[in-house]
């Protein structure tokens, strides 16, 4: 059970400081903003059995989708980071290593990669969206900031 705690733990401290950081960094306009709107309407199709769009304008509005859209982000992020500690005590065993952590948070990105932005209708690595070289790099730039929470996390619990 401690081991599922330091997951949740590591999950929710790597969601905040992944937003955080896109917070930041998409200020300077390196990378785009989380539209967590978009998560909420992404989260809503996918309970209804809808897993693929031809572009995101096709997602329907849902009421609350700001709040659905965080829950369903700090849900992935927990659903992630909990397997990567119950993994490595299975694994290695051990103490989790938060040094680790972080190129588990980065090996994610495949998630958005291979998986969200097709089902956006992006494609693959979202090379038909709007944002250019943006599309694939604010991921990677996003689940650096998510490893470096999860290792955090670890590393406090």
């Amino acid at each position: 059970m401690d081991l599922v705690i330091e997951g949740v733990v590591a999950g929710v401290l790597g969601t905040l400081a992944m937003d955080l950081g896109n917070l930041l960094l998409a200020r300077t306009k390196l990378i785009t903003k989380i539209d967590v709107g978009m998560i909420g309407r992404m989260a809503a199709g996918w309970a209804r059995g809808r897993f693929c769009y031809g572009h995101p304008s096709e997602m329907e509005e849902v009421p609350n989708e700001v709040l659905l859209g965080y829950a369903t982000h700090l849900g992935i992020g927990v659903g992630l980071a909990v397997p990567y500690v119950l993994g490595w005590n299975l694994l290695i065993g051990g103490p989790v290593s938060p040094t680790w952590a972080i190129p588990y948070g980065v090996a994610t990105t495949v998630a958005s990669w291979f998986f969200v932005y097709p089902s956006m209708g992006f494609g693959v690595f979202g090379r038909r969206s709007p944002e250019g070289l943006k599309a694939p790099f604010s991921p990677l730039a996003n689940h650096l900031f998510y490893g470096l929470g999860i290792a955090v996390g670890i590393a406090l619990v």
